[in-house]
């Protein structure tokens, strides 16, 4: 399955819900669940005194899906997704463990991942899988790990860890689930471990109906 957080190192209320993502990700504390981890920075923080390194455009886009899915009046930070299905405030490990535990017992679309590899600035790799009506094929690349040592806003201060953050999303269409050579960019600048996600969700409701991650290096 798989478990989103919505985070900003200008928040002071965040860190520890990217704590408890990252002790979720470390010790998959839930029996008989395997949680796949995403640390989504979003930038409507940035104005605040401290601009997170990690932040771009397309998490908030994502987290804004969510705002309108949900019934949301607006967006907040931390939030966790499980599956797409239900939120909450992502420091409370209950609700998280409640989320993670039922959703594990739903059935999953099996996605497999073939020839994936990372070669200088570039992730090759190949899904399998069927895409079932309204759904769409997403990919993200995450850096397996994360640091920063924050000068202002309201974290300043303090080194802030995190695991999985997304650098890159794209998503793809039917032909992608069919086993084609696909590749992503990661720039020179990225440093590994890289996790390499791939998962579908329903254009409609947003709920995720399988994933599966490779971590790669170079």
């Amino acid at each position: 399955m798989l478990v989103e957080l919505f985070t900003s190192e200008g928040c002071s209320d965040c860190p520890p819900a990217d704590a408890l993502l990252a002790r979720l990700d470390a010790t998959q504390f839930v029996p008989g669940a395997h949680a796949i981890v995403l640390s989504e920075h979003v930038t409507y923080w940035n104005h605040l005194g401290w601009r997170d390194p990690f932040s771009f455009e397309a998490m908030t886009a994502r987290q804004e899906q969510y705002v309108r899915g949900f019934g949301l009046d607006s967006a907040y930070t931390p939030q966790m997704v499980v599956d797409g299905t239900v939120q909450f405030v992502g420091s409370r490990a209950d609700e998280l463990e409640s989320a993670v535990a039922h959703e594990a017992a739903m059935p999953k679309l099996a996605i497999s991942l073939e020839d994936a590899r990372w070669t200088t600035n570039t992730v090759h790799f190949a899904v399998h899988t069927s895409l079932p009506p309204h759904t769409a094929l997403y990919v993200v690349l995450a850096q397996d790990a994360t640091r920063s040592e924050v000068a202002h806003g309201e974290n300043a201060g303090r080194t802030l860890h995190h695991v999985a953050v997304v650098r890159v999303l794209k998503q793809y269409g039917a032909k992608a689930a069919e086993g084609e050579p696909l590749q992503l960019a990661t720039g020179d600048k990225m440093t590994g471990p890289l996790r390499l996600v791939v998962f579908v969700a329903n254009g409609r409701n947003g709920h995720v109906l399988g994933a599966t991650e490779q971590t790669l290096t170079q």
